[in-house]
């Protein structure tokens, strides 16, 4: 006669099974909200450093100001006043159209290598260039709340991506 065998040695097997399926199942899910997270934050940045690097790295770049005389299809131009020495006064450069740009004002600019495409500088030009990372971090504040399932991290990114759209928004 084979002695019965305890519960609890049955019941542990089982048991070990659905750990580690539930061990493993929890790895994915962070490794892929985590990865999830990361080309978000990721993409923001490549996305403000585009007009990010011409405003923050300054050093031996034109830099003057512009008013706009003309806006449409996109674009606003106006003649460029040089500010900085070397810099030489032109005709006409381009400025991004958009909420940052209005007609007959003026603008600190700064432009960018061998063209006559200008950025706006300043703090304004700060905060706007950045404004992707801003939407970037929103988005990624859902991904790390319900994702991850770090809730207080998630309000974090979210209050930073608040913060920096909305000092965009004041400023400029």
């Amino acid at each position: 006669m084979i002695p019965a065998m305890p519960a609890s040695a049955a019941a542990a097997r089982p048991r070990q099974a659905s750990s580690v399926s539930s061990v493993l199942l929890r790895f994915g899910r962070v490794a892929s909200m985590g990865t999830v997270t990361a080309l978000i934050l990721i993409a923001g940045v490549w996305a403000s450093w585009g007009t990010a690097q011409h405003v923050l790295l300054t050093k031996g770049r034109e830099q003057g100001t512009v008013e706009v005389t003309r806006c449409g299809g996109g674009t606003c131009s106006g003649p460029y006043s040089p500010v900085s020495a070397g810099s030489q006064a032109r005709e006409r450069v381009v400025l991004e159209d958009s909420v940052a740009v209005a007609k007959g004002r003026t603008y600190g600019v700064v432009l960018k290598p061998g063209s006559a495409d200008a950025v706006r500088s300043g703090p304004a030009g700060v905060l706007y260039a950045w404004v992707p990372l801003g939407g970037a971090l929103l988005l990624a504040s859902v991904v790390v709340a319900g994702g991850l399932r770090r809730t207080r991290a998630g309000w974090v990114m979210a209050g930073a991506g608040v913060a920096l759209l909305t000092a965009a928004f004041v400023a400029v």
